[in-house]
């Protein structure tokens, strides 16, 4: 494993992480990420990858499409299969249709024919940490609402699903078989306990939680 530290001093992450079992061009993207103040980590086959690298860290990787044991192809079949959401780009000299689509439709952010020009490799690993840093905001967003509406009693989620399907109070109150003032006293509890300021705010949260 070989290692290029960005910023001394900055937490290590994000972290572009290289696998490729060609020393030459290993060594080569590690100066490159180096020269743009890129923390990375480089391996020469994706079982070191695997033995060594933290999948659960902000970054990305860069793997080559074709290596013995282990293909590019293999790396995000498995990062998918442990469940991390790393971003794959992959780089390869021997790209077909039918390979190229698997890969992006498996989750890979980009698809990079060597010998490429360094600043289209530059922005895809700008583009992927970009994409990766969005989505770990998003999960955060989705674990806090979560914890929000794990405080709410039973009653009090029945209510909130009624108000977000558009209900009002007397109809909720109907489908329910309680009071309208029952309703009205419960929609109070869950825009409290929801952190919801208004009526969209809260559909958002409901929503976020029905997806995810």
């Amino acid at each position: 494993m070989q290692i290029a530290n960005g910023k001394p001093g900055v937490p290590a992450e994000p972290i572009v992480y290289v696998v490729d079992d060609d020393e030459e061009m290993r060594e080569a993207l590690l100066d490159l990420f180096l020269v743009t103040k890129k923390r990375a980590s480089a391996f020469s086959s994706g079982s070191e990858f695997f033995q060594c690298a933290d999948t659960t860290a902000p970054g990305c990787v860069v793997v080559d499409l074709r290596m013995p044991g282990c293909t590019g192809l293999d790396l995000q079949d498995r990062l998918i299969s442990i469940g991390s959401k790393l971003p794959v780009i992959f780089l390869t000299a021997f790209a077909d249709v039918p390979t190229s689509v698997r890969a992006m439709k498996a989750g890979a952010t980009d698809f990079i024919t060597k010998p490429f020009v360094n600043q289209d490799l530059l922005q895809a690993v700008e583009h992927a940490i970009e994409m990766d840093s969005k989505r770990r905001d998003t999960d955060a967003e989705v674990e806090r609402v979560r914890g929000l509406a794990e405080t709410l009693t039973p009653r009090e989620t029945e209510v909130m699903l009624a108000v977000v399907r558009g209900l009002m109070n007397k109809q909720a109150a109907y489908e329910l078989g309680i009071s309208e003032m029952t309703v009205k006293l419960h929609r109070m509890s869950v825009m409290r306990k929801m952190q919801s300021r208004s009526l969209p705010d809260l559909v958002r949260k409901a929503e976020m939680l029905l997806r995810n």
